[in-house]
């Protein structure tokens, strides 16, 4: 009866070790071969379940939720080739079915005899777990929780295996799988660069700023640059890897930010990569270019000192290297300088130790080049400052005169480094 209840394509996945033993406890109690430590058994993964309930928001059924969690993150070969619009190889399509009929039968077994037979209340604990609208996640966003749920839910409703099968085929073709499918932004973890398995190194990011294009103020022709770009590199069009460089304040990262979440229905994600990571960025691309997703490669306040040399792994793997870069990739980078690589003047005076001066200053902005669109983002002057700062204040409902309102903000400026965007929104938090 363990058997009967194993899965073959759906293997290894999140929390492998609770989906287990519910399916043994099953199987032990159908067969009478369960032994006097049962109870205890029951009650332990009973209490996993109500953990990952809490941690992932689920609602309703927990024992439902909690398998079309394991459906929802499961690569596979017949789950990524839906997520790319592809029909599925008839090969895999027994294996499938016979997996949809575990799935099946497990979401329609009734628990609660379990709890008759052993006469307990456990079981009956992971039905109507909470009110849905109360929920949190402490890995998810709503949507995502949704996603899970409403998945849950179709499930439970269904007629067969057959059902269960063109269910989750449309699911992976709508939202995807896995992490790179459901998670908007990642972080690479600080990993042993000879790990194993790359994709284990790209840590989903649960909690995304949630800031759109209406709260960057001003910057209109920056904005409108950046967002082409993004809209043709969506559309399969050519675009570039883009710079954004000028004054600290100004809203370079925001932009980007906004993108993520203006254009992430659209299949848009962002990984996020700090530069003592980049000997990991060829083979993370490597793994990321055959997905269903458009992958921005985002570089936050990108510069390098003369004496760093990871800049090299980056100019290799925008431009030069052998491997051409994949069309799902582009590669966005903000910076508080144009040419990234820090030049001093005493350069000047080390230039009759150097044979080919000319050789050491394209080295040094070759890297730069590599940025096809370059958007500078300058200070604002002291009026687009006040624009800002009224703007603001509207939009988060401070009342107060403007004449007062700008005193204030002329105050805090002089404070705090001067106009910038920053300054703007430190002011409003202060002021609220």
């Amino acid at each position: 009866m363990k058997n009967s209840k194993k899965l073959f394509l759906f293997r290894n996945a999140k929390h492998q070790d609770v989906f287990d033993e519910m399916v043994n406890i099953i199987a032990d109690v159908e067969n009478g071969e369960f032994e006097k430590d049962v109870v205890d058994r029951v009650y332990e993964v009973v209490y996993k379940l109500i953990e990952l309930a809490g941690h992932y928001g689920f609602a309703g059924n927990i024992w439902h939720n909690f398998i079309a969690f394991i459906i929802a993150h499961n690569e596979n070969a017949f789950s990524l080739q839906c997520e790319i619009g592809g029909e599925p190889s008839e090969s895999l399509t027994p294996i499938v079915m016979q997996d949809c009929k575990v799935f099946f039968n497990l979401i329609n077994y009734d628990l609660k005899s379990i709890d008759k037979e052993l006469d307990i209340s456990a079981f009956e604990l992971l039905e109507n777990h909470a009110v849905r609208k109360n929920d949190t996640s402490k890995v998810f966003n709503e949507r995502i929780r949704d996603c899970i749920y409403n998945l849950a839910l179709v499930l439970e409703e269904a007629n067969d295996a057959q059902d269960y099968y063109d269910i989750i085929k449309i699911f992976y073709n709508k939202y995807g799988v896995g992490d790179l499918g459901l998670h908007k932004a990642y972080r690479l973890k600080d990993e042993p660069e000879n790990s194993d398995n790359v994709l284990a190194l790209i840590d989903p990011i649960t909690n995304t700023e949630s800031i759109s294009f209406d709260d960057l103020v001003g910057y209109e022709l920056q904005k409108e640059k950046l967002i082409k770009n993004t809209e043709d590199f969506l559309k399969g069009k050519a675009a570039n890897n883009v710079l954004l460089y000028g004054d600290s304040g100004t809203g370079k990262s925001s932009s980007v930010k906004a993108l993520l979440n203006t254009y992430y229905d659209e299949g848009l994600r962002i990984i996020e990569v700090y530069k003592h990571q980049f000997k990991l960025l060829a083979r993370v691309i490597e793994k990321i270019k055959d997905r269903n997703y458009k992958f921005i490669i985002f570089m936050d306040d990108l510069s390098f000192e003369e004496y760093e040399i990871e800049y090299k792994y980056l100019k290799a793997v925008i431009e030069g290297g052998i491997a051409v870069k994949p069309d799902n990739v582009l590669i966005y980078a903000t910076s508080n300088r144009r040419h990234l690589v820090r030049e001093k003047w005493s350069d000047k005076d080390e230039q009759h130790e150097d044979l080919h001066t000319s050789d050491t200053v394209q080295e040094k902005l070759s890297l730069s080049a590599r940025f096809g669109l370059q958007i500078y983002y300058g200070s604002p002057l002291k009026k687009e400052y006040e624009q800002i700062v009224l703007e603001l204040a509207k939009k988060h409902g401070i009342e107060m005169p403007d004449n007062e309102l700008l005193a204030e903000a002329n105050k805090w400026m002089v404070s705090h480094g001067g106009p910038s965007g920053r300054t703007a929104k430190q002011l409003i938090n202060h002021l609220k």
